[in-house]
């Protein structure tokens, strides 16, 4: 690395380091240090009535604006394990605690929902819109409340991955790394050639919000034709883009297409690039196998922003191997956050640690929705029918807030009222 390279990158990390103490001087200034049973914590609102354990850092600070305007005493773990072991979150519970905003890396099952309850407990929410990690009738038997943060992702996941589909078709990672290395002596017409995606086939499995965003995304910016599988018609997508195909066909260029399949096969088989946006369930576990590998285009790229299980990714590694032409992007791992032996010496593959999410304003979000479900909670407010529109919750003054709970995905079973019902 020269040291130009070196200078530059040690002033960006300074000034990284800087924008992260500004961002935390809000929290900081009211702050204290302590411990609970040998964990340090951060605590705000000291005097607080509620006690509400977080169990690792969140961005911005609107969040726990809702949770001292709630009358929340909130505390903060600073452990250093990345995830944290069921005995240190029980440590943080202690005897007596309110609610829990929780992580999707966490084990939230029978042993900490009755930690819980036998502290008080009365909420917990995940720090995710997905809830694999939580098995929520161990939370119901308990009668405690689960929340999610749904409605923040939809773009920022979708933007991740059409950035995978594009590193990967491109090689850009491959590139990065052979200038880095100062192996570049010149142009040459064969030096990393990858795969044009203008007017290609992109193909989604699951047109949910994030699937039907995604797609949306490569059929407007590179004209490609979509061909989706999902048990349920995405009208609205259909409709969309046939609207986008005539605008093109107005202006002189040929259509766009769109085509809903009856099977995965249909989709591996046709398509360029294929996008996975399942959600996992025993259904979708090893949905990409060994055999239907084997059915897609020898240059095909494979994106997975979804869930990693969904992937067999042994089979996976074995498939880079024997197709070096054949490309994938993978933000997710079947046995996160280890990856299966092989796929990281997989120049043909380009991997990323789970940050679909990770732009400010959608993990700022999913931190003020988790708050919001358990401050609510916590005060007695009903559920937010509308878990699809839930911006009242991002963009009003904190001070403005709707007085309800944005997502509780047990409200049915545990019989609470909606908003619209109070």
């Amino acid at each position: 690395m020269s040291q130009a390279l070196i200078r530059a990158t040690a002033s960006w990390l300074k000034q990284l380091e800087t924008t992260r103490v500004l961002s935390t001087s809000f929290r900081s200034l009211y702050a204290t240090q302590t411990s609970v049973h040998g964990v340090p914590v951060e605590v705000h609102n000291e005097s607080g009535k509620f006690r509400v354990v977080v169990t690792k850092e969140l961005p911005g600070d609107r969040w726990l604006q809702i949770l001292q305007q709630a009358g929340c005493r909130v505390e903060v773990s600073k452990h250093h394990d990345t995830i944290l072991s069921n005995a240190t979150i029980k440590k943080l519970i202690g005897q007596k605690c309110d609610g829990v905003i929780g992580q999707l890396t966490e084990d939230w099952g029978a042993e900490l929902f009755e930690a819980l309850r036998s502290a008080g407990g009365k909420a917990y929410s995940n720090y995710a819109v997905g809830y694999n990690n939580v098995k929520v009738e161990e939370a119901t038997k308990r009668k405690i409340p689960v929340g999610n943060t749904p409605g923040v992702l939809t773009e920022t996941t979708a933007e991740l991955a059409a950035a995978l589909t594009l590193a990967a078709a491109r090689r850009v990672p491959e590139a990065d790394v052979f200038m880095r290395a100062g192996k570049y002596k010149g142009w040459l017409p064969t030096l990393f050639v990858g795969q044009l995606l203008q007017n290609k086939t992109v193909g989604i499995i699951g047109a949910g919000r994030i699937g039907a965003a995604y797609a949306r995304m490569m059929v407007e910016g590179h004209k490609m034709n979509l061909v989706y599988y999902d048990p349920y018609p995405n009208k609205k997508l259909e409709q969309y883009i046939k609207q986008y195909g005539e605008l093109l066909r107005h202006n002189g260029e040929p259509p766009v297409v769109v085509k809903r399949v009856e099977s995965i096969e249909e989709v591996l088989r046709e398509a360029d690039v294929v996008s996975l946006h399942c959600n996992l369930d025993k259904a979708t576990h090893h949905l990409i196998n060994k055999e239907r590998l084997a059915l897609m285009k020898p240059t095909a790229v494979l994106i997975n922003a979804a869930r990693g299980p969904v992937i067999d990714e042994a089979a996976l590694v074995a498939h880079l191997k024997a197709n070096p032409e054949f490309r994938c992007g993978l933000d997710v791992f079947e046995d996160e956050p280890a990856m299966k032996p092989g796929l990281a010496e997989q120049p043909n593959a380009v991997i990323v640690p789970h940050i679909a999410s990770a732009s400010m304003w959608t993990r700022a979000g999913m931190a003020t929705l988790a708050a919001a479900n358990v401050a609510g909670v916590l005060q007695g407010f009903p559920v937010w029918p509308k878990p699809d529109n839930i911006l009242p919750f991002i963009e009003k003054p904190v001070a403005s807030v709707p007085h309800a709970a944005p997502s509780i995905v047990n409200a049915k079973d545990l019989g609470l009222p909606l908003a619209a019902d109070v």
